[in-house]
Formats: structure tokens, sequence, C-alpha cells
């Protein structure tokens, strides 16, 4: 790595010291709010995903949420079980399936959205909207770059049945 400059060094020292506060402060939520009871972060991922891209093929699934397909084929597996997807045949290729919510599986992933969104409203109550829509920026451009390093892969061809 290039010798950084002493400015950029205390800056990018700042921003590691606040990530590592800002993951604390999501393990801090997650155990002390009831928010995941309905659906565990996974599933909510999964089912969030599949509501904004429609249903879509295990491997998509997997590449969209960073997971390894066999752990993506897991996760929709248990929500089949639980009655929150379904699976059927592509009909563009009939060896691969794709993965669709089911009502109720919408229905308990909007729930928990609600809740999330509003314990961030009641978080961020003293905010201003030019302050979220900044927050929101900054947010963006970090998970864009956590994904363009970490789940971006050479492209692959999907296996039958994926």
């Amino acid at each position: 790595m290039e010798r950084l400059v002493e400015p950029r060094r205390r800056a990018l020292s700042a921003v590691e010291r606040q990530t590592a506060i800002l993951t604390r402060h999501f393990e801090l939520l997650h155990r002390r709010t009831d928010i995941h009871d309905t659906l565990d972060r996974a599933e909510y991922l999964l089912l969030r995903a599949l509501d904004e891209g429609g249903p879509m093929r295990i491997n998509a699934l997997a590449t969209l949420l960073g997971l390894d397909p066999s752990t993506a084929g897991r996760q929709v597996a248990a929500l089949q079980a639980g009655g929150l997807v379904e699976r059927e045949p592509d009909p563009a290729d009939r060896r691969c399936t794709v993965v669709t919510p089911t009502a109720e599986g919408l229905d308990r992933m909007r729930h928990v959205r609600r809740l999330r969104t509003e314990m961030v409203a009641e978080l961020l109550d003293g905010w201003s909207d030019e302050d979220l829509r900044t927050f929101d920026t900054i947010l963006g451009k970090y998970n864009k770059a956590v994904a363009e390093r970490y789940l971006t892969s050479p492209a692959r061809e999907e296996q039958p049945g994926e």
C-alpha cells in the first residue's frame, strides 16, 4: 500500500474507529430489540432482495447477497419449509429453479422493515432531511465499495438446478 500522507492517515483511522463502533452498535441493537424475532437477518435480507428484484434463481440471490450458492440454497430451503418462499422450475431452463416470495413471506418482511424503519426514525429523530440524505449517500458509497471489493466475482455460468 502506498505510504499515506498524514491527514489522510488520520482521517482513515477516524473512519476505521467509527466503523468499529457502528458494528458494535448494530450488534447492540440486534441484542436489545425484538425486531428479528419474526425473521432473522438472513431471512429478512433474502426476502427483501426478492421483493425488490422479483423472483430469481438461487445463484442470482447468492451473488446479490454475497453468499456462497450452497448457503443461499440452505436459506431458501428454510424459508420454503416455513412457507415464506416457493421454488418452481425456471421456464427458460427447467433444470434450474426460481425462488418467489409467498404473500406470507412478503407480509412478514414488510412488518420487519416497518419496525426497522420506526427504530431508525426514533434514533435519528433530531436529524434534518438533508442530514438523512447525506447519511444515506455516505452509507451507500461505503456499501458499494464493500460490494465491489468482496461481493463481485468473476462471472460463472449457473449450474443446473441453481
